[in-house]
């Protein structure tokens, strides 16, 4: 029996059966359809846009009309990004940290811009911030113009960014509890203090990446900005619908110049939000050595 037992346990442990095949069939259809469905049709701008030279890159740039169009496209969608990161840091915090009925419902709120079609959104913001809408009745009279302006563009920005903020700061909130907070406080710290030193330091990295996907979201955004924007050239025609425009005027150069620009301004966020992590563990793990 001894000896049985002896050599049934020196036999190799059966590996678990994945319900997957092999890493390197996995990898190769994943990469394939990633390939497919991703990086083809991205690759393929890029040649088309490569293939326009400098003098087609220039003559396409320097039309005021798009040059109009990308001031207010990235200046709405970084303006956005930073309000959007103030409103889902607070809100993140009030999720994270207080128990209150209706909290759940507050948590699932925030996920609402993600499954609502953006066209809806911006019909409904149209027509709460128009001249004859609940609030647009009460803001036009005071000189405050909403709709068919920049901050209705702003404004619908911050509603399709706000999850973005939200869901990258709530996990860190989450991780880090209090006692680092209720340590300060027991050593004199003021909430000033402890926001300023012991809290934002934590939270800088996620914030940093919120803000990120926040105006790489915005800059692409053309559902819900159409509606509320008003679509005047050079006030308040963004460069997603100025590329949707040069389409229907068969200016494909124009069209692809444009859409490369902000491929390129969204690669460089996707950049930073891979980098942003990477360079505090960094900078802690040299602190850590010190």
């Amino acid at each position: 029996m001894n000896a049985q037992a002896l050599s049934m346990s020196s036999l190799p442990a059966p590996r678990g059966r994945r319900p997957l095949p092999g890493f390197g069939i996995s990898l190769g259809f994943g990469m394939a359809w990633l390939g497919v469905i991703v990086l083809l049709p991205l690759a393929a701008l890029a040649v088309r846009a490569a293939g326009l030279g400098a003098e087609g890159w220039l003559r396409a740039i320097q039309d005021p009309r798009v040059q109009a169009s990308l001031k207010l496209s990235f200046g709405a969608a970084f303006i956005a990004a930073l309000l959007a990161l103030v409103a889902g840091a607070l809100v993140a915090w009030v999720v994270v940290r207080y128990r209150f009925p209706g909290r759940r419902l507050l948590d699932a709120l925030v996920d609402l811009p993600f499954a609502l079609p953006t066209a809806v959104a911006g019909i409904a913001l149209t027509a709460i911030y128009s001249g004859n809408g609940w609030v647009g009745r009460w803001l036009e009279p005071a000189g405050l113009k909403i709709a068919y302006a920049p901050a209705g563009i702003v404004i619908a920005l911050v509603f399709i960014g706000l999850p973005f903020a939200v869901r990258t700061v709530q996990p860190v909130l989450e991780a880090l509890g209090r006692e680092q907070e209720e340590a300060a406080v027991s050593l004199g710290a003021s909430r000033l203090t402890t926001l300023r030193r012991v809290v934002l330091p934590e939270l800088l990295p996620a914030l940093l990446t919120g803000f990120s996907l926040a105006f790489a979201r915005g800059l692409g955004e053309y559902g819900s900005v159409i509606f509320i924007a008003g679509n005047l050239p050079y006030k308040t025609e963004i460069a997603p619908l100025l590329i949707t425009i040069r389409l229907e005027e068969y200016d494909y150069n124009g069209a692809i110049a444009i859409a490369a620009l902000l491929l390129a301004a969204s690669f460089v966020c996707l950049l930073a939000i891979n980098a942003i992590p990477m360079l505090f563990a960094h900078e802690r793990r040299g602190r850590g050595r010190e």
